[in-house]
């Protein structure tokens, strides 16, 4: 297959596995999203759920948030890790959108990656999930397919991004992330991959990949 048929196939198989697109960290508006996908950094998902609720039961806004010290943010956070820089972003943060962005979360790459503790992939969620502008946040699942998918050469996430913005049609990047992130979870994993189970990696998997995956296997 050219890389075109490929990525054709990639869009083609995740619409049918995913018709249907669940959004994996749970919120209700721009703001909350942007504390749960900071509090997303180097911790699962299903972690940042449960403890989201107990952090926006006492602050889901900006203006609450300030309210509370750095330490009692750092506190109820801690199951996510890395609590000591989360908390100061998440405070610092608060203060920012208070003085200037009148609370709200501001629409625009360059002043989302302006604010604390939020670089490029946190900016490219929040476009994407809480303001429907095209975004292909690249997290560790769909740096690995992109590889195993011969769609780009795995150096690191900034050119994964790049590759999978040329390849693949702007309008499905908002769709697309998150159907690759799925697929790696259910179908693709970094541990305990099955080739059988991956179809799209068996039909049109990089020859690297399926060699040192066979050679693993038959030992």
């Amino acid at each position: 297959m050219t890389k075109k048929e490929r990525a054709a196939f990639v869009i083609n198989t995740l619409k049918e596995l995913y018709p249907q697109i669940p959004v994996p960290l749970d919120h209700k508006d721009p703001y909350t999203l942007l504390i749960a996908v900071l509090l997303s950094a180097q911790c699962t998902d299903v972690r940042v759920n449960q403890i989201t609720p107990l952090l926006f039961a006492k602050a889901d806004n900006p203006y609450d948030m300030v309210k509370l010290s750095i330490e009692e943010i750092k506190e109820i956070i801690r199951p996510c890790g890395l609590s000591p820089m989360k908390s100061k972003g998440i405070h610092g943060l608060s203060e920012i959108l208070i003085a200037k962005h009148n609370g709200q979360v501001p629409q625009s790459f360059e002043e989302l990656e302006a604010l604390p503790a939020v670089g490029h992939k946190t900016a490219s969620v929040v476009m994407s999930q809480a303001f429907n502008v095209p975004a292909f946040p690249v997290d560790t699942h769909i740096h690995r397919l992109m590889y195993r998918w011969d769609l780009s050469n795995g150096k690191n996430v900034v050119q994964t991004e790049k590759d999978a913005k040329a390849i693949f049609p702007k309008e499905l990047w908002n769709d697309l992330h998150l159907q690759i992130i799925w697929y790696g979870r259910e179908y693709s994993p970094a541990r305990g991959w099955d080739l059988e189970k991956d179809i799209i990696t068996r039909a049109i998997g990089r020859k690297k990949v399926l060699d040192e995956y066979y050679k693993k296997t038959s030992r």
